[in-house]
């Protein structure tokens, strides 16, 4: 493990002003985006759809990494470049997907564990050499009548933390995500008990399995109200409860806090994130974005699956880019909306 290795690379994903892009949608819900478009679901249009987003002019002005999935990082740009290598050149941090998706968890309807431990080590190794250089495993963790449970919180922190173990055995900077989903009815307290939980059990996890925290990036979600809830927290609620959960629980040697939007329209999830930068509170942490459809969905509408809309669905990718950008210095404003 080359721990100034680790450092240096999660340091570039959260540089100051720039996030991830989370662009590892596997093949059913890509398929599933296209065909709500109307857009042919074949592998060339999925390679064309992610040529447009990593060819973008400017992308890495505000964007610190990109993660892939397996089938893009093994494929090259419609120039012949791979995908992997573009990124680089253009300064941004390859990255991949490498848990095997979220299963039922024995003993606990309505719960989920994620899987894709074993084989792990090895496919570290071939992704390292295929230029990835940071991963992402997300868990989920769903609110309801009696759940989570705390089985399914300390079963999915158990496989964060040896999943990120193994990542930096790899020289591979480990995205440790403990999505609290957004479905449902629960308000502002419940999300913020079923979060906080979520993160303590995950850094003590983490530390069990000897975890360098130096070299990792949390990806949590906000604390939020069920989307379903009758009444939802505003912006500076969400704001000051989502900073009070991470200043009690995350450690302040970790690198950055990257946050997921969650199903979050593309505004709401840029302003959160600005709320929080802008509200003066001393933070030890980059505070940043780690978007997938906050940052993807308009420029897919606009591309459409043809070529002759490359350059105008770019202008739009860059547009939410920077918008979250300046978010995460806390410098952003709704007029910079008036661009689109």
């Amino acid at each position: 493990m080359n721990i100034e290795q680790l450092k240096e690379t999660a340091a570039a994903m959260v540089a100051p002003g720039k996030g991830i892009l989370a662009m590892d949608e596997s093949h059913p819900t890509c398929n599933k985006r296209f065909d709500a478009l109307g857009i042919a679901t074949t592998e060339e249009n999925r390679r064309a759809y992610r040529d447009m987003l990593v060819t973008a002019s400017g992308l890495g002005d505000y964007i610190g990494g990109a993660i892939l999935f397996d089938e893009t990082i093994r494929q090259q740009t419609l120039d012949g470049t791979p995908f992997a290598e573009k990124l680089r050149s253009a300064g941004v941090v390859p990255g991949i997907k490498v848990d095997k998706g979220a299963k039922v968890l024995a003993g606990h309807p309505g719960e989920k564990i994620t899987e894709g431990l074993d084989g792990l080590r090895e496919r570290l190794a071939e992704y390292y050499e295929l230029g990835a250089r940071f991963a992402k495993w997300r868990a989920v963790i769903t609110i309801g009548d009696g759940i989570p449970s705390r089985a399914c919180q300390a079963a999915n922190a158990h496989a964060l933390a040896r999943y990120a173990a193994l990542c930096q055995e790899a020289n591979i900077v480990p995205i440790v995500e403990p999505e609290v989903l957004m479905d449902g009815t629960h308000d502002i307290a419940r999300s913020y008990a079923v979060t906080e939980l979520a993160q303590r059990l995950l850094f003590d996890e983490l530390r069990g399995q000897g975890v360098v925290l130096e070299g990792i990036v949390l990806k949590p979600s906000m604390v939020i109200s069920g989307s379903d809830a009758k009444q939802r927290a505003g912006v500076d609620e969400v704001a000051r409860e989502t900073l009070r959960c991470l200043l009690n629980t995350v450690p302040a040697c970790v690198p950055g806090v990257a946050f997921l939007s969650g199903g979050q329209s593309d505004e709401e999830a840029t302003g959160h994130l600005n709320a929080m930068n802008g509200m003066g509170v001393a933070l030890p942490w980059a505070l940043t974005f780690s978007y997938g459809r906050a940052l993807q969905q308009a420029a897919m509408q606009v591309w459409d699956g043809k070529s002759a809309n490359v350059a105008k669905a770019q202008k739009v990718l860059l547009l939410r880019a920077k918008c979250n950008g300046y978010a995460a210095r806390g410098e952003y404003s709704e007029s910079m909306e008036a661009a689109a």
